[in-house]
Parts: C-alpha cells; sequence; structure tokens
C-alpha cells in the first residue's frame, strides 16, 4: 500500500531540532514518557518552526518530526521499559495509514526503539476535515501497537464526542482546564466529568500545563496522578531536563487542596 507523497521520501523540509519535557507519574515517582516538542535550529520555538510549514511541505515535515524525535530519543532514554516517547503528528498530513507509518516504523526498528514505548498524540484543537479518515489512522497506530493520544482535550471542537469517535489510550487535558483549577469549582467539576468517562473506557489521563504546586495537589485530589508542566521541568532542547520533583505529600494534604 502506498501514496504519491510516501515515495517522494521523508527528507526533512527544512532544518529543526527536538526539545524533550517530561510527563511525570508522581503515584510512582518515575517519568512516564518524555514529549518530543519541535524546536527551531537556533532554539526558536515552535511557533517559528510550525510557521514553515506548508501544504506542500507538511507531509515530509510530520514524517521527519517521528523520524528524528525517534532517533534522538533512542540516544536519551532508550533502556528497556523506560519512558514513553510522545510525539504530536497531524492528522491531516497522513494520507494513506499503513502506508505512512512505515516510516516511524522503520526509524523505531533502526534505532532499537521498541514500538509499544511510541505515543503518537493529535490535538484536540486541529479542525478535522474527515473524521473517519482520523478514526482509521487511530485503529492503523493501535493495530501496530502504537500508543494514541488525544492532546489539549477540552479546548477544541468536538469535546466528548472524540472519545466515542477514536477510543484513544490517553487524553491529555488542556491547560485551559487546569488553570487555577484549586479555586474554580467549575474546572474541577468538569475534570471529575472527563475523569468518570475517561475510567469508564479504560483511558489514562495526563494533566498539562500545570504550574503550581496547589495546581498539582488539586489535581491528585481528584485522582490525577500523570502530570506535566512547568513546575516540574521545563523543556531542554537534545538532552533530558533536570526535573524538580515535589516533596511527597500526606493523604490529608492531599484531600484538603
Amino acid at each position: 500500500m502506498t501514496c504519491s507523497a510516501c515515495r517522494n521520501g521523508v527528507e526533512a523540509p527544512f532544518d529543526f531540532t527536538m526539545a524533550f519535557h517530561p510527563i511525570l507519574d508522581l503515584a510512582t515517582r518515575r517519568v512516564w514518557a518524555y514529549e518530543a516538542l519541535v524546536r527551531g535550529p537556533d532554539g526558536q520555538g515552535a511557533g517559528w518552526v510550525l510557521d514553515q510549514v506548508t501544504a506542500e511541505n507538511r507531509y515530509a515535515f510530520d514524517q521527519s518530526c517521528r523520524v528524528k524525535a525517534i532517533e534522538m530519543a533512542s540516544e536519551l532514554f532508550n533502556e528497556p521499559d523506560g519512558p514513553l516517547l510522545s510525539i504530536n503528528f497531524l492528522p491531516n498530513a497522513v494520507y494513506v495509514p499503513a502506508a505512512c507509518i512505515r516510516a516511524t516504523l522503520q526509524a523505531a526498528d533502526r534505532t532499537g526503539f521498541a514500538v509499544n514505548r511510541i505515543m503518537l498524540e493529535f490535538t484536540e484543537g486541529e479542525r478535522m476535515d474527515d473524521v473517519n479518515h482520523v478514526k482509521a489512522i487511530i485503529q492503523e497506530y493501535k493495530a501496530r501497537n502504537l500508543v494514541t493520544a488525544i492532546d489539549d482535550f477540552g479546548a477544541g471542537f468536538s469535546g466528548l464526542g472524540l472519545l466515542a469517535e477514536f477510543r484513544p489510550d490517553v487524553i491529555k487535558l488542556d491547560m485551559g482546564l487546569i488553570r487555577n483549577v484549586h479555586n474554580d469549582h467549575g474546572r474541577s467539576a468538569i475534570i471529575k466529568g472527563i475523569l468518570a468517562t475517561a475510567n469508564l473506557l479504560d483511558l489514562k489521563v495526563v494533566a498539562e500545563g500545570i504550574e503550581t504546586l496547589d495546581e498539582m495537589l488539586a489535581l491528585q485530589a481528584l485522582g490525577i496522578d500523570l502530570m506535566q508542566g512547568f513546575l516540574f521541568a521545563r523543556p531542554q532542547i537534545a538532552s533530558l531536563p533536570e526535573i524538580s520533583w515535589p516533596e511527597p505529600v500526606s493523604a490529608a494534604q492531599t484531600a484538603t487542596a
């Protein structure tokens, strides 16, 4: 199975690199995953990089991001049973799912990075032209033993409808839901509802954008242990950042957050 874009190869359309940002499991005090984030060759932010993406180079960019992330991760954290590698992908850059995953699988095989430690995530905020096509992508990835995730959940166009359609393995709560959750009953109630649904569907939930200890404690009290944010670390280009682990808190502290 092939398509014209696949036949044209996956050479990067412009120069870029990757920064890595940890997702922590606070229950076990281990790094659960590292997310690969695009950066410019001179440290420019993701916005600068994405401004270089056009309709013509979107496929090559999406594919080269995956390959670069796997190659760099294999040098940084390739121990058996180590953290997952989380890679963002563009659903609208995937034409034939079974063909467009080949470069990802080949990079994993070449570097010895286990396929089941690769998580491919797409953002809820990206408007989708063809929901059935995205559903086929997710199904293909799951069949290949890849982990699938919806990023920025709660900020986009479809909300809980995405879970019914796609059934990913992981949802990452948008930082808009997280911000000041300890002082906002509405946000807390919404997160409780999402968690209840996720539990019924056997999905893991990651809270992203954590900036304060109060936010962390409030989310722990709701039952979330997987977290990502500047409270713990900032993304580091081409290396793994030093992590600032919060001091362990008692059950009583968490319950009163």
